[in-house]
């Protein structure tokens, strides 16, 4: 579990109260009947065998609370035996818990028994990040990656090196010998790191590495975060440890934390800490978004269009790319200067999905336009941007061929749109022009790519494409993501209902490009239809409401 310092209740120095207590033997307790087991669960501390006059358990072995502070060290038995010899001392923090304990013995004697702790200067820290365990398996075999992890330390905090001020005459060294690379090799995160322990050998024989247990593990970081593993008991039960060996027991001990309270001063400069750093994480915010926001002219709509070109399938040929542009309307709509409207796709080759050869683009475009509305008459119907796309072919020869036409009108509501356009190219009667297609490369192609729709310059009535004709082939997909800004959508009601009016004759515009598109389909397979009914012959032809049997 991990949680903020802030979190905790103490501000001046953190302390944690931990109980200890022995059940009793678990042999005892797998040896009795289940309506007494039960029974006899509401109060385990009746389980503790009685002490008798042949040397049997004080009472003061049975049960052990105390409080430690944060880094607090208290010794263990083992290193009370190991650090009074002073053979024992190779460092300076060896001799210096030498000292500490010979105070201690002078005085009466340590306060704790079997509670212990590790601090973040012991070797038992450093030891017990190199030999961590991935598993709980007991034949558990580190592989490659977790030998490499296993010399990963985490970098102590408030420690400096010896040498920090002394110029090394050998910046890179080109053969590091293993102690070298995991002394060095460490995380950029300070980490202090404290274990309490405890002791739970025999009685009468504590001071032994094997009967050592770890009760909980904190972890302080530079960021402020402290990490307790277990978490602090709370409102749960006791956990419990079930010891080795021929005469199992039973211990359950709880984790609290009881740093006292902080004074009034203490939380008032805290408040006022926090309010800096808040304060300054604003100020790193604002200078990453910038002091001013861009805001359009009143009247206006800003179009910004995050798009990509996702694929393409259903082509005659492979290596396929696509060269697409956005066409904006004469009329009330403009870009910028330097915007670029345009874009080519790289080749890519198509893969098998289904029945039909996909070739996966996932290309990236975006652009923005304006549109600023003047005309406030009810029979003038706005126009929106078109997206036009080109489907081309390349082969081994370099020879290109053109798959396809297709055209789709940008969606008028903002939000998320994926888009599948539907394309046809130009075809020729005859199979002279599929040869030439198949050996030479090249096919007709369309003078103006706007022509796949009714191009913006045109001012007729009636634009013709008689003679004209298509083959279907495959598809094209975009994914738009659309972002509209105006002053009107935070303005008065008034401007924004007259925004929204626009905004859904934008959209009518929209769905009545679909309808055009739908009708101008049916057309053409109508025209089709009539073109084969003329090319039959006549006697097999049967007149318009007649019943062929």
């Amino acid at each position: 579990m991990a949680v903020p310092v802030s979190s905790f209740a103490p501000r001046t120095r953190s302390c944690f109260g931990v109980h200890l207590q022995r059940i009793t033997s678990s042999n005892f307790l797998h040896y009795q009947p289940a309506a007494e087991l039960w029974k006899d669960l509401i109060d385990l501390a009746t389980f503790r065998p009685q002490p008798t006059a042949s040397g049997h358990r004080p009472e003061e072995d049975e049960e052990e609370e105390i409080v430690i502070g944060w880094q607090e060290k208290l010794f263990s038995q083992f290193e009370v035996d190991l650090y009074q010899n002073e053979a024992a001392c190779q460092s300076p923090l060896d001799y210096q818990y030498r000292q500490e304990i010979l105070k201690l013995e002078n005085s009466g004697g340590k306060k704790n028994r079997r509670i212990f702790t590790y601090t973040d200067s012991d070797r038992y820290t450093n030891l017990e990040e190199h030999c961590q365990r991935m598993t709980t398996a007991a034949s558990e075999v580190p592989s490659f990656l977790v030998e490499r992890m296993a010399n990963v330390r985490r970098r102590r905090q408030d420690r400096r090196g010896m040498e920090g001020g002394i110029l090394k005459s050998r910046l890179v060294t080109w053969e590091p010998s293993e102690e070298f690379v995991r002394n060095n090799h460490v995380i950029n995160t300070p980490l202090q790191t404290m274990h309490i322990m405890a002791d739970l050998g025999p009685y009468k024989k504590l001071g032994y590495k094997k009967y050592e247990h770890v009760l909980c593990t904190l972890k302080v970081d530079s960021n402020g975060v402290i990490t307790v593993k277990p978490d602090f008991t709370g409102l749960k039960g006791p956990y419990r440890i079930e010891t080795e060996g021929e005469k199992q027991e039973l211990w359950k001990y709880t984790i609290d934390n009881v740093s006292p309270l902080a004074q009034p001063e203490e939380e008032e400069r805290e408040r006022r800490v926090f309010k800096d750093l808040y304060g300054r994480h604003k100020e790193y915010l604002s200078s990453l978004v910038g002091t001013d926001f861009e805001m359009t002219v009143p009247g206006a709509l800003r179009l910004f269009v995050n798009g990509e070109v996702v694929s393409a399938q259903g082509y005659e040929y492979d290596n396929l790319y696509v060269h697409f542009f956005v066409e904006l309307p004469t009329t009330h709509w403009s870009s910028p200067a330097l915007q670029q409207l345009s874009g080519v796709t790289q080749t890519c080759t198509t893969k098998s999905l289904g029945v039909d050869k996909v070739a996966h683009f996932s290309y990236p475009f975006t652009f923005e336009a304006f549109f600023l509305h003047e005309d406030e008459s009810s029979d003038a119907l706005p126009e929106w941007p078109v997206l036009y796309c080109e489907v081309l072919s390349l082969d081994f020869w370099q020879r290109y061929r053109v798959e396809g036409y297709g055209a789709v009108v940008l969606p008028a509501t903002p939000g998320s749109h994926t888009l599948t356009v539907s394309t046809w190219r130009p075809v020729e009667l005859g199979m002279v022009a599929e040869l030439r297609r198949f050996f030479i490369g090249g096919s007709l192609e369309l003078e103006d790519l706007s022509y796949v729709r009714i191009p913006g310059s045109f001012k007729g009535e009636r634009l013709s494409r008689f003679g004209l004709r298509t083959e279907t082939t495959g598809t094209v997909t975009f994914r738009l993501h659309c972002l509209q800004q105006s002053r009107a959508f935070m303005e008065s009601s008034s401007l924004r209902k007259r925004m929204r009016s626009v905004l859904d004759r934008l959209e009518g515009f929209s769905q009545q490009s679909s309808i055009h598109n739908v009708l101008e389909a049916f057309r053409r397979a109508r025209r089709r239809m009539q073109e084969a009914r003329e090319s039959l012959p006549q006697d097999l032809v049967s007149p318009p409401g007649t019943l062929v049997s």
